[in-house]
């Protein structure tokens, strides 16, 4: 698994990678449709922080693996294997949304991001095998990862009160490793490659609101609310979700 040439002509997004994007969309949207539970229900602090901790965990392990494959992708069937693995872990982590959400069970949701990432530092111990001239930041991206996840892990084992300091411990861990890693050299990412895989996961999250949008106009519907708020939500949302495309 050699890095690829970042001068590559044509580089664009797989059909692997798509299928990556496709079941992150479950995660997000159970992430989106648990969040808006907890607000209707008043809980907008608690609602907010396990957003933005779930929110975190598939944001990353999208970004992880997006930069690994820009850079080594042999698209052979060991790669495959391993990416589809790596997409089981987000499926996991998705069927724990609603745990983590309403119970504060973080185990579902952390065996699903253990899965993905020990995927993904699999990746990169190959990539350290095969490619020589930048075998140091594989391999420290690698145990980067690996330690981070023991983290996650034993995080789960902590009293409640220390869960809190714990989970902004390990996120700064987990931004640190990229960091760490590539002091030792950069990996050969593909600038226009990162960009498309960019907008691909902006158009998920986009996605998201046009759906919310949509929810928002037919409980209006259902409720007989007048017609003239009925206007101003759907055209709101849609203006929002314009503007967001546009920046």
């Amino acid at each position: 698994m050699r890095g690829r040439d970042p001068e590559e002509r044509h580089r664009t997004a797989t059909s692997l990678e798509l299928l990556f994007d496709l079941c992150f969309v479950i995660a997000v949207a159970q992430a989106s449709e648990s969040l808006h539970e907890a607000l209707m229900a008043g809980e907008f602090t608690a609602g907010a922080l396990h957003y933005a901790l779930i929110f975190f965990t598939i944001w990353w392990a999208w970004m992880n693996f997006t930069w690994f494959g820009s850079a080594y992708d042999p698209g052979d069937v060991p790669y495959r294997l391993t990416v589809l693995v790596q997409i089981t872990g987000s499926l996991v982590l998705a069927a724990g949304v609603s745990r983590a959400f309403h119970d504060g069970d973080l185990r579902v949701i952390t065996l699903g991001y253990v899965v993905s990432r020990t995927a993904l530092a699999a990746l990169w111990l190959r990539a350290a095998r095969s490619d020589a001239a930048r075998r140091r930041t594989a391999l420290r991206f690698a145990g980067g990862v690996t330690v981070c996840q023991a983290g996650w892990i034993a995080l789960l084992g902590l009293p409640d009160a220390a869960r809190l300091p714990g989970i902004a411990v390990l996120v700064v861990a987990e931004l640190a490793v990229p960091v760490w890693a590539q002091s030792a050299g950069m990996t050969p990412w593909h600038p226009r490659h990162i960009a498309e895989r960019y907008e691909l996961f902006t158009l998920i999250v986009i996605g998201e609101l046009v759906a919310a949008v949509t929810v928002a106009v037919r409980g209006a519907f259902d409720r007989h609310h007048g017609v003239g708020p009925l206007y101003a939500v759907a055209a709101g949302g849609l203006v929002t979700a314009f503007a967001m495309w546009w920046l």
